[in-house]
C-alpha cells in the first residue's frame, strides 16, 4: 500500500513507516506543495499524512483515487480538510491532540503575554541598535500583570493551562465557552462570563477556540468596540478567528494597546500594517513548536496510518461516524 507524507517532519517518527513494508513517499520539498504538486505525488495513495497547509476537499480526494482510506493530519486542528466530504466517501480523518501540544501552546501564549506586557521585543531591538546608553527611569514602561484581568475565550485543555499559569501571576480570570465549566471554576478560580462582560472587563484577551463558522471573524469591529481601551489581544488559536483588517483599525486608533499573534487571517500573508506596528508581536505559527510536541504529533500521525492499514481502529478519529462505513 502507498502512503504519502506531504512534508518532511522533525525527528525520526517516520522510521516505523519505512520499516512497515508499505510504499512510503515523502515530499522532497521542505515547503508547502502547490495543489498540482500535491495531487501528482499523492495519486494512488491509500493513506496520507498531511499538514494544515494542505487543503483537501472532495475533489482532491476523488483525484487521489477510490483506494484512499485515511487522512492523518499532523495537527490538532483539521479545518484544512473537508470533513463532510471525507465522511461521505468513507475516508477516516485523524488528528494529533495531546498534552504535549497543549502545554506547548499554553507556554507560547504566556511568552507572548509577557513579551507584550513588558515590551520585550521593542527593548531588545532598541538595545541591538545601540540605543542603550545606561539605566533610565522612563524607557519601555510596561504593564504589571498582578491584579489585572485575563479573559480567556475557549476554556478547553489549552485555555485551562493558560488559566493555571495566570494564577501564579495573581490575575483575575474570566472565561467564556458554550457552557459553564464548574470543575474549572473550582480548581482554577475562573469566573464564567458572557462575551460582552468579558470584553468590557478584561485587560488581556486570549483566544483558544477552534475555527468554525461560528468563530470565523468573531473578533471584529463590533467586539473591539465593547473592549476596554488599551486591551491586549493574544491569538494562538486560528488566524481567521480575528478579522485582521479590523484588528489593524483598532490598533491604529489606539483602542487596542497591543496584539500578539502566532496565527493570521490569510497565512502565510500578513497585513503589512501589522508588520510595521511596534506594539504588535508576530510569530510564525510556532505555538506548538517544541521537540516534545512535534515528536508526539509525528508518532500519533504515523501510528494512525499503521493501525488503519493493519485493520485496527486508530486513535483520535475526527469523523467518528465514518468508522462503520469506512473504505476497506
Amino acid at each position: 500500500m502507498k502512503v504519502f507524507v506531504s512534508r518532511k517532519v522533525p525527528g525520526d517518527c517516520l522510521r516505523p513507516l519505512f520499516a512497515s513494508g508499505h510504499e512510503i513517499v515523502v515530499s522532497e520539498f521542505d515547503r508547502p506543495l502547490t495543489p498540482s504538486e500535491f495531487l501528482e505525488k499523492a495519486a494512488g495513495s491509500d493513506a496520507l499524512i498531511t499538514l494544515l497547509s494542505d487543503k483537501i476537499d472532495g475533489e482532491v480526494m476523488d483525484a487521489i483515487g477510490p483506494q484512499l482510506r485515511l487522512i492523518s493530519n499532523y495537527a490538532v486542528g483539521f479545518d484544512n480538510i473537508n470533513l463532510a466530504d471525507a465522511t461521505d466517501r468513507g475516508i477516516v480523518v485523524t488528528n494529533t491532540p495531546s498534552d504535549e501540544v497543549n502545554e506547548a501552546v499554553a507556554e507560547h501564549t504566556w511568552a507572548l503575554i509577557l513579551a507584550l506586557a513588558r515590551r520585550v521585543v521593542e527593548a531588545d531591538e532598541s538595545t541591538r541598535r545601540g540605543a542603550y546608553k545606561g539605566w533610565e527611569p522612563g524607557i519601555f514602561l510596561g504593564k504589571s500583570l498582578a491584579g489585572k484581568t485575563l479573559g480567556i475565550i475557549g476554556m478547553g485543555r489549552i485555555g485551562g493551562m493558560v488559566a493555571r499559569r495566570a494564577q501564579g501571576f495573581g490575575m483575575n480570570i474570566l472565561y467564556n465557552k458554550r457552557s459553564r465549566d464548574e470543575k474549572a471554576e473550582r480548581e482554577l478560580g475562573v469566573v464564567f462570563s458572557n462575551l460582552d462582560n468579558l470584553y468590557a472587563n478584561s485587560d488581556i484577551v486570549s483566544l483558544h477556540v477552534p475555527l468554525t463558522p461560528e468563530t470565523h471573524h468573531m473578533i471584529n469591529a463590533d467586539a473591539f468596540s465593547k473592549m476596554k481601551d488599551g486591551i491586549f489581544l493574544i491569538n494562538t488559536a486560528r488566524g481567521s478567528v480575528v478579522y485582521e483588517q479590523e484588528l489593524v483599525n483598532a490598533l491604529r486608533t489606539g483602542k487596542l494597546g497591543g496584539a500578539a499573534l502566532d496565527v493570521f487571517d490569510n497565512e502565510p500573508d500578513i497585513n503589512p500594517e501589522l508588520i510595521a506596528m511596534e506594539n504588535v508581536i508576530l510569530t510564525p505559527h510556532i505555538a506548538s513548536a517544541t521537540w516534545e510536541a512535534r515528536n508526539k504529533m509525528g508518532n500519533q500521525a504515523v501510528n494512525s496510518v499503521l493501525m488503519l492499514l493493519s485493520g485496527q481502529k486508530p486513535d483520535n478519529i475526527a469523523n467518528e461516524e465514518v468508522w462503520e462505513k469506512r473504505r476497506v
